[in-house]
């Protein structure tokens, strides 16, 4: 079934993007991941300009966020404190990450810029997964909890100023750390349309020392509402957020995501990371293809109806 996207000015298949978007779902739900990386360069190998990616992809992060921020709520693994500070360095981060995109529209760049940084961004994901998978399987790794108490925070994040307490997650530390993270993950959503959890993540506990059971409900929290500014802000500022592929997109997610986490049972972790390594790389090779190598056509011209 073709619908019209208004605000892409194209007609596409709503079976596509459904099945895009509950592919990404499940990918999320087995391995554990945002998926956001991943449903930007699906949407633009479906033919949707990267800026419309980006900024619907936005929206979509907010749904998906609300569902597992939500899930650690309940269970009271959120740092509400910490979480709203990295969130004042996201809410900038976002309006900073705006100007970017749009000095990239007016230069008319903003579409290679996107594809670029994709490629580098899912290559080096790739590649890190690949190592850490041979890492653990070869060498014995410390407990993480260990490594904490070892070096709880480097010598050079202990001497910052403005200095807070955060009693959920027992640190005293400059809140010009978690603002910064935050700051970088505004960037991240309002550039590339991701959450950028597979960063904030591992800087959350190896840079900051978040006991793991909080990092993940509290970066949640945050990104619900860094990337809800994002998508106010392009849509005000660039108009790049569909609605109504938004919602295909949140549908198609919330089903995959659903089958995802219960086929997660049957896979096992080192096979999860090496299959999801390829796939990333995978992705990568494809968007370097479609970005470097000479299409067969340099000019069509478009026939209306």
């Amino acid at each position: 079934m073709q619908i019209h996207l208004p605000i892409a000015e194209m007609s596409v298949s709503a079976e596509i993007i459904f099945l895009v978007s509950a592919f990404v779902g499940f990918l999320s739900g087995v391995f554990g991941i945002g998926g956001g990386f991943l449903t930007t360069p699906f949407l633009i190998f479906t033919g949707i300009p990267p800026g419309i990616a980006v900024g619907t992809q936005a929206s979509q992060l907010v749904a998906s966020s609300v569902s597992g921020a939500i899930g650690h709520w309940r269970r009271n693994n959120v740092d509400i404190k910490m979480g709203l500070v990295m969130l004042t360095g996201g809410i900038m981060g976002s309006f900073v990450g705006i100007m970017i995109f749009k000095l990239l529209e007016f230069f008319g760049q903003v579409d290679f810029a996107i594809s670029l940084i994709y490629v580098v961004l899912l290559s080096s994901i790739g590649i890190m997964m690949l190592i850490e998978t041979v890492f653990s399987k070869f060498f014995k790794k410390k407990n993480v909890r260990q490594e904490f108490n070892t070096l709880r925070v480097s010598p050079f994040i202990a001497s910052l100023p403005y200095k807070m307490r955060f009693p959920r997650s027992k640190l005293f530390i400059s809140a010009l750390v978690p603002g910064g993270i935050g700051f970088i993950g505004g960037i991240l959503a309002s550039v590339l349309g991701i959450g950028g959890g597979f960063l904030l993540v591992p800087a959350m506990i190896y840079i900051l020392g978040m006991p793991t059971l909080l990092v993940a409900g509290t970066s949640l929290f945050q990104i619900i509402f860094t990337t809800a500014s994002a998508t106010i802000m392009h849509a005000v500022f660039n108009n790049t957020v569909d609605m109504v592929l938004a919602i295909i997109l949140i549908l198609g997610g919330v089903i995959g995501a659903q089958l995802g986490i219960s086929a997660a049972r049957f896979v096992k972790p080192t096979q999860a990371r090496i299959i999801m390594a390829i796939m990333v790389l995978l992705v990568a090779a494809q968007l370097s293809y479609k970005l470097f190598v000479e299409p067969s056509e340099l000019f069509s011209t478009l026939v209306w109806p």
